[in-house]
């Protein structure tokens, strides 16, 4: 039985010690030009010259292309009209594109994101839609359960357009509770169950929300704060809730043998299967939402500091999933489409990517997503991927990591995958060439934030091989780099990634300030990230803006280093931040956990001597047991700062 041991507390990926691989050295970095370096304190080595990935999608399919030298230093941006900018290049990606694949989504066909779900529910009634610790519901008791949950809500006189919170897990109540609130002309307002105290009042009050349905588990975090919030109306779920029989043994061992459930006392809730019984005997009353009508309050800032609300619209998120499954039919270019497709859901609901990539594209297509309440549990997970032909396994680099360590995911039929997304942080090539060799199945990355519903770019499913780039720009998308007076840069130049889409967010919640920094007078959306396009219109990040470390004026990314020192054998886990140093302004340090306990830090030293310029090489190096992570698994560098 798997039960979800992060429901407790945080813990590090499951690791598995693996039979040690021959050494590898890492493939070159694409080495960008970097718009207005700055001013030079000292002259490190020079770098060797690297190779720029480019792809050629001209013939329909993804093919690497002869690299390109590395170039020249960036000159000063004297002659703006000399430079070739994307913009200039018009639009170069959609030469890149596949034939399959047109360059703008059609009008959408709902306003609202419940009547999208609902027309789905209808249409594919008998088919299973979730599946969580062996129990499934069909889209038609979705509908259902749904309309229960919603009419509940609706009676306890909530306007149109509250917010109502939603503290979860993967687990079969949270689609139901989603799908309810949206139905009912509601506002979702998703909340890491992983939450301090002090986060979930920030973020009830930021929003507003006067309703919440949250996991007992996590109730008495709730208990804390709710006096200082204006929450009036909690639901209480608990694991076993909707597991049928077998969810008397779950809540059993959730709460008298693993303990998992602190006490907690939340006076006036009420139980989530009371809510649905009082629902269902109540009559739903189906409430008309327009396209921009506020659907979420998706809250950003975990790995970035002060939490805020990205406001996605209806329209924001819809025109998302009609772009994400346009980009899919790359994946059926070499493979046949399967009558039904099955996705594993290891990513939390309440995160942006799974909401849209796992729950809603799943259900546009009638398909069947397993749930994974605890990902970490690596062993669990294994075994409940064993019972399912998988189609579609969207992941980040750490899951893929801790799965390909682990010797009985190594046993696993993988001939149904036909697709592994991977995003929420970079794709570490070691990562996926391993990933690929193992399954079959290339690791195809993407990008994008919350802030943009969340997918801006993407490679080509139908590739041949790892681009080591974020992809292209999905259809109706455009991506601008820009420097810091916001000018485009040249192609091959390094500047902020910026976004324009039906995707991006309609701004920050009560936060018309921080809108307004990101927001650009064109229309852009500035991600913060820093990055390059090539001339094929494929663009690499290089890293945060806060996370580049400035070495004697000279600019490095932390995610190359930890590209190369993760392709070490000796090596699970890896981050790179910059500490001071008074010589040179900044240097780069390194934490590190051991794949093979007998690694010393000299011989990491001296693997980074043979793959990394002077500069670029780390000074320090520190020995950790686990990595600080989000619930998502992206590593908390600031964590790492201190």
């Amino acid at each position: 039985m798997e039960l979800p041991n992060a429901v407790a507390a945080k813990a590090g990926a499951a690791k598995t010690a693996p039979k040690k691989p021959a050494a590898a050295k890492p493939k070159a970095v694409a080495a960008p030009k970097v718009a207005k370096p700055a001013a030079k304190a000292e002259t490190p080595p020079k770098p060797a010259a690297a190779k720029v990935p480019l792809t050629n999608g001209a013939a329909g399919h993804a093919t690497p292309a002869k690299a390109a030298a590395a170039p020249k230093a960036a000159k000063a941006a004297d002659k703006p009209s000399a430079k070739k900018t994307a913009t200039a290049a018009g639009k170069p990606w959609l030469k890149s594109y596949s034939s399959v694949v047109p360059a703008e989504i059609a009008p959408l066909e709902f306003d609202s994101i419940g009547d999208f779900l609902v027309n789905s529910s209808k249409k594919f009634a008998t088919r299973p839609a979730f599946t969580c610790m062996g129990k499934t519901i069909t889209y038609g008791e979705l509908e259902r359960q749904s309309a229960a949950f919603g009419a509940w809500l609706q009676s306890k006189g909530l306007a149109k357009g509250a917010r109502v919170a939603i503290m979860m897990p993967n687990v079969l109540q949270y689609p139901v509770a989603m799908m309810g609130i949206l139905r009912a002309g509601y506002t979702v307002v998703n909340v890491n169950p992983l939450y301090t105290p002090r986060e979930l009042e920030h973020q009830l009050k930021d929003s507003g929300a006067e309703a919440i349905i949250i996991l007992e588990n996590f109730a008495t975090t709730l208990q804390a704060v709710i006096a200082k919030t204006p929450v009036k109306h909690v639901v209480v779920a608990s694991m076993g809730d909707m597991l049928g029989v077998k969810g008397l043994i779950v809540n059993l061992v959730v709460r008298r043998v693993k303990k998992m459930v602190p006490a907690w006392s939340l006076p006036g809730h009420t139980k989530f299967p009371a809510v649905q019984k009082e629902g269902a005997a109540r009559t739903f009353k189906p409430v008309k939402s327009e396209a921009d009508d506020v659907a979420f309050l998706q809250y950003t800032g975990g790995t970035t500091g002060v939490s805020k609300g990205a406001i996605l619209l209806h329209r924001n998120v819809l025109a998302n999933v009609a772009q994400n499954l346009l980009w899919m039919e790359t994946a059926f270019v070499k493979k046949p489409r399967p009558a039904t497709l099955t996705f594993v859901c290891a990513l939390p609901l309440y995160h942006i990517y799974a909401l849209t990539v796992n729950a809603l594209m799943g259900m546009q297509q009638g398909a069947q997503n397993v749930l994974i309440p605890n990902p970490r549990d690596i062993p669990g997970f294994v075994k409940e991927l064993a019972k399912y032909q998988v189609n579609v396994f969207p992941g980040l680099n750490t899951l893929f990591n801790a799965l390909l360590n682990n010797e009985d995911f190594r046993k696993l039929d993988f001939k149904p995958l036909l697709l592994s997304f991977g995003g929420g942080m970079a794709v570490q090539r070691g990562v996926a060439d391993r990933w690929q060799k193992l399954t079959g199945c290339l690791i195809s990355e993407g990008y994008g934030l919350s802030e943009t519903a969340p997918v801006a770019t993407a490679n080509r499913f139908d590739a041949d091989a790892f681009s080591g780039t974020i992809g292209l720009p999905i259809p109706s998308t455009e991506i601008a780099i820009r420097d810091e007076d916001g000018r485009d840069v040249a192609l091959g130049e390094v500047g902020e990634i910026c976004i324009k889409g039906p995707q991006v967010m309609a701004g920050y919640w009560n936060r018309p300030d921080e809108t307004a920094k990101v927001m650009t007078p064109d229309g852009y959306f500035k991600s913060g990230d820093m990055g390059f396009m090539d001339e094929a219109g494929y663009t690499k990040i290089v890293d945060r803006k806060k996370d580049m470390i400035l070495v004697s004026g000279f600019n490095v990314y932390p995610n190359e280093l930890e590209e190369v020192v993760a392709q070490h054998p000796g090596v699970l886990e890896v981050a790179a931040i910059g500490v001071p140093d008074e010589h040179s302004g900044e240097v780069p340090k390194l934490f590190v956990v051991k794949k093979d306990p007998n690694l010393t830090a000299e011989e990491l030293l001296a693997y980074c001597k043979q793959n990394l310029t002077g500069y670029k090489r780390p000074k320090l190096i520190e020995f950790r047991t686990e990595l600080p992570k989000t619930n998502v698994g992206k590593i908390l560098r600031r964590e790492l700062r201190g």
